[in-house]
């Protein structure tokens, strides 16, 4: 085993990274792939010293007592920042835990783990399995091919451009943004208590769809959904193509609207009511 205590900007290298687990507080952090030498860069560090171990092909990169499950224990104001940059192999599984800190992790293909309690998350890229869990720090995404399993209680979640076999997100107040597109099968399902939720599918999109809010305005550009409404529901449900896939959102008291891609009036969280069907 190999161990550092690191209390200066240091730049380590390492023979080899099979699994990646950082946990800061505040500053910032990147994970980056590469197919050269795997590389701790450390550019700037106040307050405490990081502890780094690279054991059985394990690289972690922490705190002395800051746990994967106690970052909601450093919420008050710490002195302890750094400047992080962590390259590994694209097919190195990490587990990314973050105060305050902001983050970013690109270019990995293997299983992400992410947890923040203020800080922001970039993936970039990213095509493993995605699992994001916040208090109010927000999650954005682009390029993500795979699953991703979001929760939150006032952080936003953003995904552009992006192929999901599965995509479940849970909030209580943030905002779900998404433009990607449904592997066959694929099933993308969004509960909210106020967030408000806008996806946005291709035109050929294939998928059984119900959208449900309580109080709150449920919109679609696309054709073929029929309105109900009962008791304290607004509901839009119905096929679009063969129904491959499936679409769920619900939510309590938040706007929800679906999108066309390729629809000739539409733009991201717009649309006249002479081009959206509503069961408001």
């Amino acid at each position: 085993m190999n161990h550092w205590t690191v209390d200066r900007p240091t730049t380590l290298d390492f023979d080899g990274v099979a699994a990646l687990r950082v946990r800061v507080v505040s500053g910032t952090v990147a994970v980056l792939s590469t197919d050269d030498q795997p590389r701790l860069d450390v550019a700037s560090l106040t307050g405490q010293p990081l502890l780094v171990k690279h054991e059985a092909g394990i690289l972690t990169v922490t705190y002395p007592d800051l746990t994967w499950d106690g970052l909601l224990g450093w919420l008050r104001p710490q002195p302890h920042a750094a400047t992080i940059t962590v390259m590994v192999p694209r097919e190195c599984p990490t587990q990314l835990g973050v105060v305050s800190a902001s983050a970013v992790v690109s270019g990995i293909s293997a299983a992400t783990s992410v947890k923040s309690v203020s800080g922001k998350i970039t993936l970039d890229g990213v095509t493993g399995a995605v699992d994001a869990s916040t208090l109010s720090g927000d999650v954005e995404a682009q390029g993500l091919d795979g699953e991703v399993g979001f929760n939150s209680v006032s952080g936003d979640l953003t995904v552009a451009d992006g192929t999901v076999g599965r995509l479940d997100a849970k909030t209580v107040s943030g905002r779900v943004t998404a433009d990607v597109e449904l592997n066959d099968g694929g099933a993308m399902r969004v509960g909210t208590i106020s967030g408000e939720v806008a996806v946005r599918l291709p035109s050929k999109a294939s998928a059984q769809v119900e959208l449900r809010s309580t109080t709150g305005r449920v919109q679609s550009e696309f054709d073929g959904l029929t309105p109900s409404r009962g008791p304290g529901t607004n509901t839009l449900s119905g096929t679009l193509g063969s129904g491959a896939g499936r679409l769920q959102i619900t939510t309590v008291s938040g706007r929800v609207t679906l999108l066309e891609r390729n629809h000739r009036n539409a733009q991201p969280g717009e649309g006249g009511p002479e081009t959206q069907k509503d069961a408001s």
